[in-house]
């Protein structure tokens, strides 16, 4: 049905975008197969309606024109259609040339390079190599290793519900979650999903490595209002203790954890091969410390201790 509609949206825009004339709804249901083959006139109209509206929302100009007869007639103008030309300066050009390098995966790099194309022969300028070779040994990339990601990516494009089994930090067995996904967001090498948890009537956010099995789309539309901005990075900092209002201690095996060391307020090198580090202690720590298994050991506070040792335990259950 998709690919039916696409096909007649073409064709009534190539008939309104070829004519040097208006054209009536008589004249361009005689030309569009889709609309010949509309049973009675009410579902031709109805059709005809929905497609012109659909053609102007996606940006076509459609001009209504009336004759000396009274007939109403159609045509979109390609003056009126034209886009501007691009004026990309040679340091833009270098920006969207770094830009569509950072997609690996098959399904993305295709069309970033496909776009990159049609803006060069559009006019773009070839962006120098300069970036190249001075940063030769820096190659820029956004890392997707999780299967979960195309299906959200395309859900969140296509504003379609999903479920999917998710596993959290402190459960030993994933569960099912019904969810409106709004977006994706890549937050210190990690991917993360907002959007609108059902079973929970609020705003959710998940990691997409804790994501098991695959990802299912589901028939309807969102039930929730999507909001203009997404603070996914906010809220996921403030989970992992960005928005600290303490310290903590932490044992971490030298060699290990740069991660935490970036982070830390404070290091002391041990003669023991562990270091002592003074990290900022705030919601959600103890998720984080967890992924650093045996090579991290909190001191204190005490509640942050036994956090992470619950933690340890479920995990070592499932």
């Amino acid at each position: 049905m998709a690919i039916a509609k696409a096909e007649r949206l073409m064709n009534l825009a190539l008939c309104l975008l070829g004519t040097r004339r208006p054209l009536s709804k008589r004249e361009l249901r005689g030309s569009i197969e889709a609309y010949m083959e509309a049973t009675g006139e009410d579902a031709f109209n109805r059709m005809f309606e929905r497609d012109k509206d659909d053609l102007r929302e996606l940006g076509l100009v459609i001009e209504t024109v009336e004759n000396l007869d009274g007939e109403t007639g159609y045509l979109a103008r390609r003056d009126s259609n034209r886009l501007p030309p691009i004026t990309l300066d040679a340091e833009e050009a270098a920006a969207l040339g770094l830009a569509a390098k950072v997609w690996q995966q098959a399904r993305l790099a295709g069309a970033a390079s496909g776009a990159l194309q049609k803006l060069r022969a559009a006019g773009m300028p070839e962006a120098e190599d300069s970036y190249d070779s001075q940063h030769s040994a820096l190659e820029p990339r956004i890392p997707v290793h999780e299967a979960a990601f195309e299906p959200l990516m395309l859900a969140c494009r296509d504003r379609r519900p999903v479920v999917f089994d998710y596993r959290k930090a402190t459960a030993a067995r994933p569960e099912t979650r019904h969810v409106e996904p709004w977006t994706l967001e890549c937050w210190r090498g990690h991917w993360y999903l907002a959007g609108w948890d059902r079973d929970r009537g609020a705003e959710r956010v998940f990691r997409l490595s804790r994501i098991t099995g695959k990802v299912r789309s589901r028939a309807g539309a969102f039930t929730a209002p999507v909001p203009d901005v997404v603070t996914v990075r906010e809220t996921v900092e403030s989970w992992a203790g960005e928005t600290a209002t303490r310290s903590a201690r932490i044992r971490l095996r030298a060699g290990c954890g740069y991660p935490l060391r970036a982070r830390a307020l404070a290091v002391t090198e041990g003669p023991d091969g562990w270091d002592e580090l003074e990290i900022p202690y705030g919601h959600g720590l103890d998720a984080w410390l967890v992924e650093f298994g045996p090579d991290a050991v909190v001191l204190e506070p005490a509640d942050l201790r036994a956090d992470v040792v619950e933690r340890l335990r479920a995990v070592a259950k499932g």
